[in-house]
């Protein structure tokens, strides 16, 4: 008999920690792309620029003062200079042709181009800070992509929305899933605790084997589901390369510290709890269970 419980025991631990490294993979799934997510919202807002077009008359004094004032705005991430000569040419370029050969001048005026932090790419945000630089001397016009910029960031807090709720809802399915297979465990146990209950032993002494069991479940399926998780992550990288300044060592981490702490704090805690409900229950209830 105490063979075949060695063995029911050990099977129970292993059937387990598999139950909970496969909830851990999908929790773990569900971290990583909002993490990616987010990274990604904040690259597209990151691709906005504004363009501060100048005045023809502005000298170089004047454009180095207006370049030392937009670099220390909030907003502003990066800042490059086109001249009229370079902006000209480059359109030259773009069509073919010379300006200048027909119309006698150049229509493209000297420019900055700032790019913005992903924390001020919104409207509400830039206009504040755009107002004030439409005034500066020698400014003749701030031109940045509005509707693009409300459109994108409503669609990012649409995704971000959908997929906090798709976590917490797996969330509350991974916590009943580890919390049945932690039951189970203890329901298998039940007499034990019982007859530990009967010779007096503490119930921070009955409990304390449990958990540790528990802590080594959590932590053992929390390793395979990151050895899982990283192997899907390689496999990923190697058929696209061009998502890896997506996935930064933040969103790595993330994803692993998520699915280690969940993984020994979800067992233990309902480790704690399944064991605390068998040590409440009388002897006749114990039998009926």
């Amino acid at each position: 008999m105490p063979g075949r419980k060695r063995i029911i025991g050990g099977f129970s631990r292993i059937t387990a920690c598999i139950s909970t490294t496969m909830v851990l993979i999908l929790l773990g799934t569900v971290v990583f792309f909002v993490s990616v997510a987010d990274n990604l919202g904040r690259s597209l807002k990151e691709n906005f620029s504004v363009e501060v077009l100048l005045s023809d008359s502005i000298s170089h004094h004047e454009a180095y003062l207006t370049q030392s004032f937009l670099k220390k705005l909030p907003p502003v991430r990066q800042i490059s200079y086109t001249s009229k000569q370079e902006a000209t040419q480059q359109q030259a370029e773009v069509l073919g042709s010379d300006p200048e050969e027909f119309l006698g001048h150049s229509p493209y005026p000297a420019s900055f181009e700032l790019l913005l932090k992903a924390d001020y790419a919104d409207n509400d945000s830039l206009d504040k800070y755009m107002e004030v630089v439409r005034r500066r001397p020698y400014v003749t016009d701030v031109i940045y992509p509005q509707d693009l910029m409300e459109a994108v960031n409503k669609n990012v807090k649409t995704a971000s929305i959908v997929l906090l709720c798709i976590a917490v809802l797996l969330g509350l399915v991974s916590f009943t899933l580890i919390s049945n297979t932690m039951r189970f465990s203890a329901y298998a146990n039940r007499y034990t605790i019982y007859t530990m209950r009967l010779i007096g032993a503490r119930r921070s002494f009955i409990r304390r084997p449990y958990l540790w069991q528990a802590f080594w479940i959590g932590l053992v399926a929390a390793l395979l589901a990151i050895l899982v998780l990283s192997g899907c992550l390689h496999a990923l990288l190697s058929w696209d390369d061009g998502i890896r300044s997506l996935i930064t060592p933040r969103v790595v981490a993330t994803t692993g510290g998520t699915v280690l702490v969940v993984g020994i704090l979800l067992t233990v805690l309902c480790a704690f709890f399944s064991v605390t409900r068998f040590l409440r229950l009388s002897g006749d209830k114990i039998h009926l269970q």
